[in-house]
């Protein structure tokens, strides 16, 4: 049982549905305790969401319930889960947007994800809207589970549930990893899925990073390691391979979106 929930959706703030949410999780537990990831996730931006909500979970304590909400097929046929992983508990819709979370999550604690379809209109509000789920059925289901009902109560176990694809990176040659864009934060900086540990045996100062047309010498400590306005490769707080430009906008001054090609090489660094 946890009285911790936190949220991660892209109801943004102006609209109240965050409100709302909370509104009906305190209906059922007054003691619930709330910490807002994020509301901002991009409109129906199931890989951003997924990302922010895994880029998070590792920082909350093992008994925490996360409410990931990202559901541009709200009202559909796509299911409404609670996946759990030892004592945490995953709720939200089966587009892909809890499974980076729970990968992640089950490979760090070496445990299998129990995987429930929210099926049982007992732990429903008694009125479900068509185009909006995340206040009728998963922040119920979510204050429920809050208070200690079983999985089992609330809904059926299932076997699968839908994942993203997050290739990793490939390596073409020795010295050589082809990787991509995962995500582009607010200040514009480029995090991809090459992480810390696939390049730490390499010499920082003979790294070369290709992005956008652009190459990059050399891996930097922070942002301030190069002048206003030029770019910087760096591991950042995700762990994992950034390109960032120095008080700039890396994304918008490159022309970069999201799965765009990252290459990195193990050369000497030229002058």
């Amino acid at each position: 049982m946890s009285n911790l929930i936190t949220l991660t959706t892209d109801f943004g703030l102006t609209d109240g549905f965050v409100g709302a949410i909370k509104g009906v999780m305190l209906s059922i537990n007054p003691e619930v305790r709330f910490v807002d990831i994020s509301h901002e996730i991009a409109p129906q931006d199931i890989q951003q969401g997924a990302f922010i909500c895994a880029n998070s979970v590792p920082f909350f304590p093992i008994a925490a319930i996360h409410l990931c909400i990202v559901d541009p097929g709200v009202g559909s046929t796509r299911r409404a889960l609670a996946i759990a992983v030892g004592e945490t508990i995953f709720v939200g819709p089966d587009n892909g947007v809890l499974s980076l979370a729970i990968a992640e999550t089950a490979a760090r604690r070496k445990e299998q994800p129990r995987a429930f379809h929210l099926n049982n209109p007992r732990y429903w509000l008694p009125r479900v809207s068509n185009t909006f789920h995340g206040r009728d059925i998963f922040a119920p289901a979510a204050a429920h589970l809050s208070l200690g009902v079983p999985l089992e109560e609330i809904g059926t176990p299932i076997e699968e549930w839908v994942t993203l694809a997050f290739p990793p990176p490939s390596q073409r040659s020795k010295g050589t990893l082809v990787g991509q864009v995962m995500y582009i934060d607010r200040y514009g900086n480029l995090v991809t899925n090459i992480a810390d540990t696939q390049i730490v045996s390499w010499n920082a100062q003979q790294l070369s990073v290709e992005i956008g047309g652009r190459e990059i010498h050399g891996l930097a400590r922070t942002y301030s390691d190069v002048p206003r306005g030029d770019f910087a490769a760096l591991i950042g707080s995700p762990w994992k391979l950034e390109i960032a430009q120095r008080e700039g906008n890396a994304a918008a001054t490159l022309g970069v979106r999201v799965g765009d090609t990252v290459t990195v090489r193990a050369v000497g660094k030229k002058e």
